[in-house]
């Protein structure tokens, strides 16, 4: 990234934002700012308010195109957003990034009711992703340093589909994004 990396992160979603978030009526953008906003009203520090804004980043940085699950493909978003932001930011934000997927597969085997609570594209991609998880899976993630807050963010992600709904703009969360910098990537 030739630009500061806030600002790079900034451009992106800015450039990009405009994709569609799975089958929703909302854009990426939007399900991100949507996301931060749940983080920020819940009191959340200011690092899983930053892993909320960019948890889906790694949509905007593939190319396989914008509806990779309807296609048939896990696009892996989580890894691909966890590779992009490791070299800016520590574990508090890249991990929740990372174990966000896993989280609702932990989601769909632990609490009884929360499959049923998907929209229609999180089913579609949870079938690509793995599916519920195993008892042995969830007993390994649920053992992970940083779980906990990917759960939390996970519930964000699912609740930030609102057609229509006011959100702050990116530029609100861009100092949850600049605390969060390692010291040599700022």
């Amino acid at each position: 990234m030739d630009q500061e990396p806030v600002a790079g992160i900034a451009a992106l979603m800015q450039q990009k934002g405009e994709r569609p978030y799975g089958l929703h009526d909302v854009h990426q953008r939007a399900h991100a700012l949507q996301t931060a906003m749940l983080a920020e009203r819940a009191g959340c520090d200011g690092a899983l308010v930053a892993a909320a804004l960019v948890h889906d980043i790694g949509h905007l940085v593939h190319d396989l195109g914008e509806h990779a699950a309807e296609d048939g493909l896990d696009d892996r978003h989580e890894q691909r957003g966890y590779d992009y932001l490791i070299r800016f930011f520590a574990a508090a934000v890249t991990e929740p990034v990372r174990l966000h997927v896993a989280a609702k597969r932990w989601l769909c085997a632990s609490e009884p009711g929360y499959f049923a609570r998907l929209s229609p594209d999180s089913v579609l991609s949870l079938s690509l992703q793995g599916g519920p998880m195993s008892a042995a899976e969830a007993a390994s993630f649920s053992a992970l340093p940083f779980a906990a807050d990917a759960v939390t963010l996970r519930r964000f992600d699912e609740a930030a589909k609102v057609k229509d709904l006011a959100t702050p703009p990116v530029e609100h969360f861009l100092p949850y994004l600049r605390a969060c910098l390692r010291p040599a990537a700022g």
